[in-house]
């Protein structure tokens, strides 16, 4: 007979099914979880483990199993590399599968007084850009569309019409994106390179943090995510992207292949929170919005952050 987690996962990820894989996951690595707290809950569920300076990441499926081994041994090169990125715990089995889902350890970074700038997102990109992946470390290239098939099947509470849009528009952004001549050499991608993704320490060290999608691929794939949120949203002021654009040395809005990457990028954020629309109404509405001004690229954006 199946586990409760294993049910809930048949229906679709919830957080209440996240947190009784947790539970699970902490008995197996001789953690204490008792009290933990959700900090997000997106493409994984992440906890903060009350009684031990530690987040676990719990991924959907055992299909992003590939993704979390990626992570761990990211963390690992990066940490040897001197370079300031988020650190898995070493001393357990990384990642665990539990249900069906993939759980990983990670050391807390203790967040200080003040958030990271757009500025200092840029000069993160720069140095990680300018290191050279080491032969030893497999990376797959940047997962441009692989999730949304997933996604798209996965998803529950959307309109049918809306899955036969979001299919029809991910085969025309395949195509789209075959078509691409990047400008840039092939290298470490973070692949989800927003401000989020860094986290300002106690000491003011500026941190690298959710590694699943890390790539060897161009780099152009980093700079679209701040791009679009500045060219299409205007989530950041002139002020903020111009730092962004100092710090790094390109605009990549200046690229002829942009309008591509930033439609891939609008997808992307889209498909993303559609798949927690039953989670409460509030996220409903603002997947309506997204899809609504999807199916016409010359509409506002009117998204709120999320």
């Amino acid at each position: 007979m199946p586990s409760d987690a294993e049910r809930i996962t048949a229906e679709g990820f919830t957080s209440a099914g996240a947190a009784q894989v947790l539970a699970a996951a902490c008995r197996r690595a001789g953690l204490d979880g008792h009290g933990a707290r959700l900090l997000r809950f997106g493409e994984n569920a992440l906890f903060r483990l009350t009684a031990h300076p530690v987040v676990a990441r719990i991924a959907r499926s055992a299909d992003y199993l590939d993704a979390a081994r990626g992570e761990v041994r990211v963390s690992r090169w990066l940490t040897q590399e001197g370079f300031p990125v988020t650190r898995v715990v070493d001393d357990l089995e990384q990642p665990l599968i539990v249900d069906g889902h993939p759980v990983t350890f990670w050391h807390l970074i203790e967040e200080g007084t003040r958030k990271p700038t757009y500025g200092e997102l840029g000069a993160v990109l720069r140095d990680l850009h300018s290191l050279s992946l080491p032969d030893t470390l497999s990376l797959p290239p940047y997962p441009v569309l692989d999730r949304t098939d997933r996604r798209i099947d996965a998803a529950v509470g959307i309109p049918e019409d809306d899955r036969a849009f979001l299919r029809k528009r991910a085969h025309e952004l395949r195509d789209r994106v075959a078509e691409l001549r990047f400008e840039s050499e092939k290298g470490p991608v973070h692949g989800d390179a927003h401000v989020q993704n860094l986290m300002v320490d106690r000491n003011g060290q500026v941190i690298l943090i959710d590694l699943e999608r890390f790539s060897a691929d161009f780099p152009e794939w980093d700079l679209m995510v701040t791009a679009t949120e500045h060219h299409s949203l205007g989530w950041q002021t002139k002020e903020e992207y111009g730092a962004y654009v100092r710090a790094y040395g390109r605009d990549l809005r200046t690229w002829p292949g942009f309008p591509t990457l930033r439609a891939v990028q609008e997808f992307n954020m889209t498909t993303w929170l559609m798949q927690n629309v039953s989670e409460n109404a509030e996220t409903a509405a603002e997947y309506a919005r997204r899809i609504a001004s999807l199916r016409n690229e010359d509409a506002p954006r009117d998204w709120n952050p999320g």
